[in-house]
């Protein structure tokens, strides 16, 4: 990448610093996460995102407050890219009250209705539909709302997938696909188990839709990316694929220490850190290091003060196990 390859792009030095320190709360949330699951603290298993920040970061960049948003069960970096806490969002993986989903969702359910964080899904491509059914819903209301759904190269496999870029195409809806293409399936390269170079964005011609493929290490570029696919739904033009080429930190979840991954890939993804770009992007634009190097200690200040409050947080109250299971808060079964 050129010093003037760095010094492009629709965003400028005030902007890409607050990203920034938004993916450096992100993976340093992350981090707390695997320490507090190492030392039992969190229950369950985790599905953890460090590497994949610029993804959320950028794309939640190019959306409104009132856009929706659909993520996978790897979807904790989505959750505070939309406004969810990292207190909140410790809480909720420690099985506590204070967690985002109130206990009720752990690490792969995290959800935030009230900043379209429309939640996690744990199925692969679950949810790829209903992005495309919330799509609809802004389409007939007028609202301008945009819907996104976010996965995994694993999830263009899945019959989901096709039926929702199919009738989101038919339909011409407000929806975005972008896929985080890390190119594992759990522990299987996705090269060998599909025909096509580009897990999504070869199929979407088939459906008549534009695709683009990105570096999903680099801010600025999925902010750029996606607002122009942004714009194009917003304007009644229908879905856009965009697929995120990008690299996960970490195994596919905690039990796994992704030994399956080439020495020499690993290290060369490594060199390509999400922060390390969005620094050099910086220091391009003329930020001082120093800026930097303040955002990151904020940053570490945040998630320090997160855990903790995560560690002093209650635990959820028993009597409230059976609410919040239908619309109207009961677990009545109707007929």
């Amino acid at each position: 990448m050129t010093a003037a390859d760095l010094r492009s792009g629709s965003i400028g030095a005030d902007e890409l610093l607050r990203l920034y320190e938004q993916m450096a709360v992100i993976r340093r949330t992350e981090k707390a996460a695997h320490d507090l699951f190492l030392a039992g603290l969190v229950k369950g298993t985790t599905h953890l995102a460090a590497g994949h920040e610029a993804v959320a970061v950028g794309a939640s960049a190019a959306l409104a407050p009132d856009d929706y948003v659909f993520a996978t069960y790897r979807g904790h970096h989505h959750a505070m890219a939309r406004g969810a806490s990292p207190a909140e969002c410790l809480a909720e993986l420690m099985s506590k009250a204070t967690g985002v989903c109130q206990a009720k969702g752990g690490s792969m359910h995290l959800t935030k209705a009230s900043a379209g964080m429309l939640g996690s899904y744990a199925i692969v491509g679950a949810h790829l539909p209903i992005a495309a059914g919330a799509a609809w819903s802004a389409k007939i209301r007028g609202t301008g709302q945009v819907a996104v759904a976010f996965f995994g190269d694993g999830a263009t496999n899945i019959g989901a997938f096709h039926e929702a870029l199919n009738i989101a195409a038919v339909w011409a809806l407000p929806v975005l696909f972008i896929c985080e293409n890390n190119l594992y399936m759990e522990y299987t390269p996705i090269g060998t188990v599909t025909s096509v170079a580009n897990p999504a964005a070869d199929r979407a011609p088939g459906y008549g839709l534009p695709a683009e493929v990105i570096d999903g290490n680099d801010v600025v570029v999925v902010a750029d990316a996606v607002g122009r696919a942004v714009d194009r739904a917003r304007s009644g033009q229908g879905p856009t694929v965009v697929e995120a080429r990008t690299y996960r930190h970490f195994g596919h979840s905690r039990t796994d220490p992704a030994t399956y991954r080439p020495a020499d890939e690993v290290r060369e993804w490594m060199r390509r850190d999400p922060l390390d770009i969005a620094r050099a992007r910086l220091t391009a634009l003329g930020v001082p290091a120093a800026s930097a190097d303040s955002a990151d200690e904020r940053a570490a200040l945040l998630v320090a003060e997160a855990v903790a409050a995560a560690k002093a947080a209650p635990g959820p109250d028993p009597a409230q196990a059976f609410t919040d299971v239908w619309a109207d808060g009961g677990s009545t079964w109707r007929t």
